[in-house]
């Protein structure tokens, strides 16, 4: 009897079994781990509600699958990564990591809302892959066009601006997600009546946190009037933003708003 006839195969049954069970172990430790720090260093990645967090090159998401977006996008914006470079805008695709795919963009045609950047394509110009990679439909969510366009993007310039004065701040964002909200598309994609983005400067020397909450509409107010508590925006989303933070540290920087120590 020729014993290679029933070894060979037998190894390639044990090879294949290993390759399936390392790419799961990779996928779960990569991509589903809240613990997870993006490529861009040391982070402090918020809790995720629904247990769904990607990470990818240039930042990370907790994914909803019952909203059909994110409930938070999480990056690091420094200094460096400020660019003017002008890129062709690729279409909005599926993000492949998200295991029960992310909204079709077929769901905003014709909704009358945006296709929303929480992590803004203007922030990730310093390399075509990072500004393709914020088209994906995770990182998106319904917005009027007014407030995209309006306040919203007010908001993502002042923090390029911080991020140029701070050399680097943290950055997460996302739409406030709760039940009984208006829908659009066919994938029923929530339509958050409130936005927030908090931003953290993690300075040795004075670290510091601001944090919005703006309405889904356009406002001539100035940005000042939208700050709130970090701890005001836990508490609509359920969410702990700086879990590994010092404690001593996050309560005394999501307790109460501190406008006076950011330039305006």
């Amino acid at each position: 009897m020729n014993k290679r006839k029933y070894i060979y195969p037998l190894l390639m049954i044990i090879i294949t079994a290993g390759f399936y069970y390392f790419e799961e172990y990779f996928d779960n430790n990569n991509y589903s781990n809240e613990k997870e720090p993006n490529s861009f260093g040391f982070f402090y990645l918020p809790t995720s509600t629904t247990g769904s967090i990607i990470v990818h090159n240039n930042y990370s998401l907790s994914y909803s699958e019952k909203h059909e977006q994110a409930e938070w996008v999480a990056y690091e914006l420094k200094k460096k990564h400020l660019s003017k470079n002008e890129f062709k805008r690729p279409y909005f695709e599926e993000d492949k990591k998200v295991k029960t795919s992310s909204a079709d963009w077929r769901n905003y045609k014709k909704s009358g809302y945006d296709k929303g950047h929480l992590c803004p394509a203007g922030d990730r110009r310093f390399t075509q892959q990072a500004f393709e990679e914020t088209f994906l439909t995770s990182n998106i969510s319904p917005q009027n066009h007014d407030f995209n366009s309006g306040i919203w993007s007010a908001l993502e310039q002042k923090v390029r601006y911080w991020a140029n004065i701070y050399d680097g701040v943290y950055v997460i964002t996302g739409g406030v997600l709760s039940n009984n909200l208006p829908t659009i598309g066919y994938e029923h994609v929530t339509v958050p009546k409130q936005f927030y983005k908090i931003v953290f400067s993690n300075s040795s020397t004075n670290p510091k946190m601001i944090a919005f909450l703006l309405p889904h509409k356009n406002s001539n107010k100035p940005l000042e009037k939208f700050v709130v508590p970090v701890d005001d925006i836990e508490k609509l989303t359920g969410i702990d933003f700086f879990e590994k933070l010092d404690n001593k540290m996050e309560d005394k920087l999501e307790s109460s708003p501190s406008i006076k120590e950011w330039k305006f």
